[in-house]
């Protein structure tokens, strides 16, 4: 398998996945970052779509539930930001990203990509809270997920 360097690689692979691979690559993203929220509805909501017998009905109540958390914990970008308050904000998106109902996903649209840029988001603000370079780049390790992903879940 090849390694991926890059956005442009991540999302190729990404688009390869079936939507319940998306899922359960999109939850382990989300869990990446989960330490930057305080909700424990959360997991449970990630619980939900790394089970691949999980039920639509379960999928969608997560994903309703997990839209309040997110419109609750917006915040508006500007000098006075909460980071951490927005960082919860865009934990609770990206998992509402990868629980996206079936019916809600535009053709061509990857859930996992979604999940993984939001992610990306939620890190940044912890970057900006703690005014340091020094936190790992979530890009790379997002890349190292998939790749392992991939290798344990062979795409036919």
């Amino acid at each position: 398998m090849t390694a991926i360097s890059n956005d442009k690689q991540l999302r190729s692979k990404l688009d390869s996945l079936d939507i319940e691979q998306q899922r359960i690559l999109g939850a382990q993203f989300v869990r990446s970052i989960i330490h930057l929220s305080s909700d424990n509805r959360i997991g449970k909501a990630l619980d939900i779509a790394e089970n691949a017998r999980s039920l639509e009905e379960e999928q969608f109540n997560a994903y309703k539930m997990l839209k309040t958390i997110a419109t609750k914990s917006y915040t508006d970008c500007g000098s006075e930001t909460d980071w951490i308050e927005q960082a919860e904000h865009f934990v609770a998106s990206a998992a509402m990203a990868c629980l996206t109902p079936d019916r809600l996903i535009t053709k061509g649209k990857s859930v996992a990509w979604k999940t993984a840029i939001q992610a990306r988001m939620a890190k940044n603000c912890e970057m900006i809270e703690k005014d340091s370079g020094e936190i790992d780049n979530e890009a790379l390790k997002q890349y190292r997920m998939a790749e392992e992903f991939c290798q344990l879940n062979p795409i036919e």
